[in-house]
């Protein structure tokens, strides 16, 4: 029998590792038909715009300490340019309005007081030649002429100066208009005179109505128009420039603190370039504050003491040619016009009469409390002697009037001596050396006002960027240390 020996099992080896299963081969995707569009990708977002990306760098320049000291310099520059920029621009408005006043609006607003005046006296001159009938002087003639020269020159000189399509250029236009109208009637009126004619007087009165109702309601209209034109050139010469102060005390401190900011930084106490511009934006600061407050001043004293006396002595003028014109008329028409008041009646012209002395005798109390020195004050007060002594002359010549004496009470009134023309020529003339006087005053203070006002904006501009210039070149030092 043969043994055969049992075999041993094999030693333990190391565990095989069991791979993955290996799924089957998916079947390659079918083949897309021929022209089949292939899709696109998908988009990537907007993209960012350069002030963005702009914004960023500056953004990521903050971060720095160069990137900051640009960014000031850059502000600082500008805000001193526009410091002077701005104070350039409001001085020039106003040093042009200053100027305005003194060599524009002022004269105009004269010159239509002078053709109300012109007016007034030529009708006053119209009405006493009138009463002297084939007796009239030289003089007085000669003096209507003038008058109406002086109106038709003054006219012309307002034509030339108003804007065109503006309410004073109608009124121009009306007042050339009426101005030969007028003059054909009191040429009619002094024919018929000379002839005896009673209807000369009725032409007269019909010349003085067209003077009283058309002629001087115009020239008045003209003549506050300009008024008002004058007041708008004060209102632009004299506000206090706000914009360009703020500005100049925003720079200024804008300066300071980055003075301040350099001296923590560096423990240095001055930049050149950055003092160099705090002292022009300080320097143009100065001068507009108190260059604009002396020429403030200046035209505030030209208003107070020279336009506003002007005005008044101006009234108290046409007042007294209103009412001389008035009194001729009263001789004139001898009854032929009048009104009923409160229940009675009076001469028309001579109660027109008696309101222009009231008028004249206000105007001239107002021009007494205006005058600030004895050689204004000194003619305002004749004026006032010599309107007294013309309503005790009115009285007695109305007197001769109502008791039948016609030639005495017109020898009271346009007579050689004694007369009331008298006094009114002394009225008129003291009323001239008044304003005179009054102009004088006005240009010498509207010529300080604009004066103060003189380079400022151009030495403003010049010394701006100056100033800005100083504070690149302060920041481009620092700037050099990074360097």
């Amino acid at each position: 029998m043969t043994y055969t020996p049992k075999s041993s099992p094999p030693p333990p080896g190391p565990a095989l590792p069991v791979l993955p299963a290996v799924p089957a081969q998916a079947a390659p995707p079918a083949r897309p038909p021929e022209n089949t569009p292939t899709p696109s990708a998908p988009p990537s977002g907007p993209r960012r715009t350069a002030f963005a990306e702009g914004l960023d760098q500056l953004r990521s320049a903050a971060t720095t300490e160069p990137g900051r000291l640009r960014i000031i310099g850059a502000l600082l520059a500008l805000l001193v340019i526009a410091f002077g920029a701005v104070t350039a621009w409001q001085m020039t408005d106003r040093a042009s309005a200053a100027d305005d006043v003194l060599t524009r609006s002022q004269p105009l607003s004269s010159d239509a007081a002078d053709i109300y005046r012109s007016l007034a006296d030529a009708n006053t001159a119209a009405s006493s030649g009138f009463l002297a009938g084939g007796q009239e002087s030289s003089a007085t003639r000669d003096r209507y002429e003038r008058d109406i020269r002086t109106a038709a020159e003054k006219l012309v000189n307002a034509a030339a100066n108003a804007e065109p399509g503006s309410p004073s250029t109608a009124t121009i236009a009306k007042l050339n208009r009426l101005l030969p109208e007028y003059k054909g009637l009191v040429e009619r009126a002094r024919t018929y005179n000379r002839q005896g004619f009673p209807v000369g007087g009725a032409y007269l009165r019909y010349a003085n109505e067209k003077m009283q109702q058309e002629m001087l309601p115009a020239a008045e209209d003209l003549y506050k128009k300009e008024n008002q034109r004058l007041s708008a050139d004060y209102a632009d010469a004299t506000p206090y420039p706000w914009a360009a102060i703020a500005l100049g005390v925003a720079a200024l401190a804008a300066l300071a603190w980055a003075q301040h900011r350099n001296y923590r930084r560096t423990n240095r106490v001055l930049n050149h370039g950055l003092v160099a511009a705090t002292a022009t934006a300080a320097v143009v600061l100065l001068w507009l504050v108190v260059g604009h407050t002396v020429a403030r001043a200046g035209l505030n004293d030209s208003y107070d003491h020279g336009v506003r006396s002007l005005n008044v002595l101006h009234d108290a003028r046409i007042a007294s040619l209103k009412a001389r014109g008035n009194e001729n008329l009263t001789l004139v028409a001898r009854g032929a016009e009048t009104k009923k008041i409160g229940g009675r009646t009076y001469d028309a012209y001579d109660y027109d009469f008696g309101t222009d002395i009231k008028a004249l005798a206000a105007h001239l109390a107002a021009a007494e409390k205006l005058a600030d020195d004895t050689s204004g004050e000194r003619p305002v007060t004749a004026a006032v002697g010599n309107m007294t002594e013309w309503k005790k002359r009115h009285t007695a010549a109305r007197e001769q009037d109502e008791n039948g004496n016609y030639q005495q009470a017109l020898d009271r009134v346009i007579g050689t001596k004694g007369a009331t023309g008298e006094c009114f020529d002394s009225v008129d003339e003291n009323l001239r050396t008044a304003l005179a006087h009054e102009e004088t005053e006005f240009e010498r203070a509207a010529g300080d006002g604009r004066d103060a006002l003189t380079g400022m904006p151009a030495g403003a501009a010049v010394l701006a960027v100056l100033g800005a210039a100083g504070a690149v070149l302060g920041i481009g030092r620092r700037l050099s240390e990074y360097r």
